[in-house]
C-alpha cells in the first residue's frame, strides 16, 4: 500500500512539472526521497535486531546501534499501543536506563511474538544475574521516566498540530486561489504550520511539565505479573525469532 501511494504521488508531481512552470528538481527530490525510504525499511528488515548477552542489551537498526550494559539498565517493557489499528502492532516494547531514557528494542513485538509480556518477563528473569540487582521500582527514575513521557507526548501532539494547520492553510489557500491571483502561500503552507508546532509544543511542555502522563500518555503501562513482561517460551537465552540472544552465561556457567 505504501508502495502504490509512493508511485501515485510520483506520478502526481510529474504530471504537475508538466503542467506547471515547477522546478526540475522538485521531481528528483521527490524521487530521491522515496529511494532513500525504501532503501532504509530494506536494511531494517535485514539487520534489524535486539541481541542480549552477559553484558547487555543491544538494539540494532537499519544503520545504527543503541547498546546498554545491564547494570545502566533500570527495565524492560512490553507496553501495549493505544488506539492501535486493526493491522498494526499492539506490543512494543522498549528499554529504559536509569536516566529515565527510553529505545525501542526490534521486533519485540506481537508481530513475531505470540505473547510478548511473557516473553519479556522470561527475558528479565534470565538476566537478573547479569544486572547485580534485582527489578524493583525507584521513584526518582520513575518520576524522570514520566517526565520524558510527558515532553514526548508533547512534540508528538505538537506536530500533529503542525499537520492539521498545514491541511487548513492547504483548503484556505484553494479556496484563496479561485478568488484571488496572489493567495499567501507562503505564510499558510510555511510560517502557520511553524507557527502552531511551536505554540502547542510550548504550551504542552508548560502545562505538562509539573505533572507528565505516563509512558502511554494518558494511559498507565500495563506491566503483568512481576511488575515486567518477558521472553521465554524457548528458555533463557534462545532466539524467539525476533531476538538473538548470546549463549555467553552459559558457557561460563559450563
Amino acid at each position: 500500500m505504501v508502495l502504490t501511494l509512493g508511485l501515485l504521488g510520483l506520478d502526481g508531481v510529474f504530471r504537475m512539472t508538466q503542467h506547471n512552470s515547477l522546478s526540475p528538481w522538485l521531481p528528483v527530490a521527490v524521487f530521491a526521497f522515496y529511494a532513500v525510504l525504501l532503501a532504509r525499511t530494506v536494511l531494517y528488515l535485514r539487520r534489524a535486531r535486539t541481541l542480549v548477552g552477559a553484558r547487555g542489551v543491544t538494539a540494532r537498526r537499519a544503520l545504527t546501534e543503541r547498546s546498554r550494559a545491564w547494570h545502566d539498565i533500570y527495565d524492560i517493557r512490553a507496553e501495549p499501543v493505544p488506539n492501535a489499528l486493526a493491522a498494526a502492532r499492539k506490543w512494543i516494547t522498549f528499554l529504559y536506563d536509569t536516566d529515565g531514557r527510553r529505545f525501542v528494542l526490534p521486533h519485540l513485538d506481537d508481530w513475531q511474538l505470540d505473547d510478548p509480556p511473557a516473553e519479556v518477563a522470561a527475558l528479565r528473569e534470565a538476566a537478573a544475574r547479569h544486572r547485580g540487582m534485582a527489578w524493583e521500582r525507584r521513584p526518582e527514575v520513575e518520576a524522570r521516566i514520566r517526565r520524558r513521557a510527558g515532553h514526548r507526548k508533547a512534540w508528538e501532539r505538537a506536530f500533529t498540530g503542525g499537520i492539521i494547520a498545514f491541511g487548513c492553510g492547504f483548503l484556505l489557500w484553494v479556496a484563496l486561489v479561485i478568488i484571488t491571483s496572489h493567495p499567501p502561500t507562503l505564510l499558510l503552507f510555511l510560517w502557520m504550520p511553524l507557527g502552531s508546532f511551536a505554540a502547542l509544543a510550548g504550551l504542552l511542555h508548560w502545562r505538562w511539565s509539573p505533572r507528565s502522563p505516563g509512558p502511554c500518555g494518558s494511559r498507565s503501562v500495563l506491566h503483568p505479573a512481576s511488575g515486567a513482561p518477558g521472553c521465554g517460551r524457548h528458555g533463557p537465552w534462545v532466539g524467539c525469532g525476533a531476538w538473538a540472544v548470546s549463549r555467553a552465561a552459559q558457557g561460563q556457567r559450563a
